[in-house]
């Protein structure tokens, strides 16, 4: 690979002649000069490094980008939301890591693209503890959050950008209820972080105010600690089974996220139940394949776009002002109504559940 000083031995200049092309500072150079630096640059195909040239000025334009994992379908598309907004609107790249919702490995990755030069980091997280951040900034990297809340009784210094969680849960249990179901569920992993927590608030609140005729219980299945869509449909699977075991079936379940559900409904037909006849789902993101599974799944989605751009906006106002005070951005989610809801028929009692002990 050809370098800078290959191409001024071949045009018989300096290397600060051939960096004053590069830079475009060529008003006081010779026609012949910048002729020979040009014909050298073409015939030995140099091409120089961004990085290196990005590092000199302290001007790296990539944005960090911390996901739990891309093979979760949320967390990809928001990714790619993130990266069309940072290119199309600041020329900004994307360096995007995965971190599997690991402290450690969150705070590690922050270091390393703080050492890389990289000025601002958006983190997708929903761990509560943000010292590892905090830490980041100290060392001069800005940063912006996703789906945390700023703590009021121990302020930070970066922004919040948050779907309204509690929201979501409460709409998919309001849809429920609409349609007449008494008995429900919310399915989701073990583990907690503070969207669960706060979906599963939203739901449980909106069934309390509904009356004592409606129940609700919280399926809870181990997840592992990976994230990806292979694992959480599993998770659905596994916990759709469960549910068919139940003495008193739920006719409306919600789960955590549409991987989750798209498994669970998946579950609930290898048990020979059908969706909606037997059990209405509702699923959370509104993920592409959402809308083309059998049934389509009714879900509650967030305005991804509108979060990314808020989020790329953030990070670039924080690398040219970081002295500007924090905010927090949250938005509504809205329901996306499909075929994965009903009326529930009569109500289901297993054989087992029947029989005298």
């Amino acid at each position: 690979m050809a370098t800078i000083q290959d191409v001024a031995r071949l045009a018989n200049v300096s290397v600060s002649s051939v960096s004053n092309v590069l830079n475009g500072r060529t008003e006081r150079m010779r026609k012949d000069t910048f002729a020979r630096i040009e014909e050298a640059i073409d015939k030995l195909g140099y091409r120089p490094s961004q990085i290196a040239r990005h590092l000199k000025t302290g001007n790296i334009p990539i944005l960090g980008l911390l996901v739990p994992s891309t093979s979760n379908p949320s967390f990809a598309q928001l990714a790619v939301a993130v990266e069309e907004v940072a290119q199309r609107r600041h020329n900004y790249r994307v360096l995007v890591c995965n971190t599997y919702r690991d402290q450690r490995m969150e705070a590690k990755m922050l270091e390393d693209l703080s050492g890389l030069g990289i000025r601002a980091a958006i983190v997708i997280s929903s761990l509560s503890d943000e010292r590892h951040i905090e830490a980041a900034i100290d060392k001069g990297l800005a940063v912006v959050s996703y789906d945390l809340g700023i703590n009021l009784s121990n302020p930070s210094r970066h922004d919040h950008v948050l779907p309204d969680n509690r929201m979501a849960g409460r709409l998919a249990a309001d849809h429920l209820i609409a349609h007449g179901h008494r008995h429900l569920a919310f399915v989701r992993p073990k583990g907690e972080t503070i969207s669960r927590r706060e979906k599963v608030e939203g739901f449980l609140a909106a069934i309390g105010e509904a009356g004592d005729q409606y129940s609700a219980q919280v399926i809870e299945i181990d997840g592992g600690s990976r994230f990806g869509d292979n694992e959480l449909a599993k998770l659905g699977f596994e916990a759709a089974q469960n549910v068919a075991r139940l003495g008193q079936r739920p006719t409306g379940v919600v789960a955590v996220n549409d991987m989750t559900a798209i498994g669970f409904m998946a579950g609930l037909r290898h048990c020979g139940l059908s969706v909606p006849e037997d059990v209405s789902v509702v699923g959370m993101d509104d993920v592409s394949v959402s809308e083309y599974v059998w049934p389509p799944l009714t879900t509650v989605a967030t305005p991804v776009s509108e979060v990314a751009e808020t989020m790329v906006e953030q990070a670039i106002l924080r690398i040219r002002e970081p002295d500007t005070p924090p905010r927090e951005f949250s938005f509504p989610p809205r329901l996306v109504e499909r075929q994965s809801v009903s009326r529930p028929g009569k109500p289901f009692i297993s054989s087992a559940a029947s029989r005298p002990t």
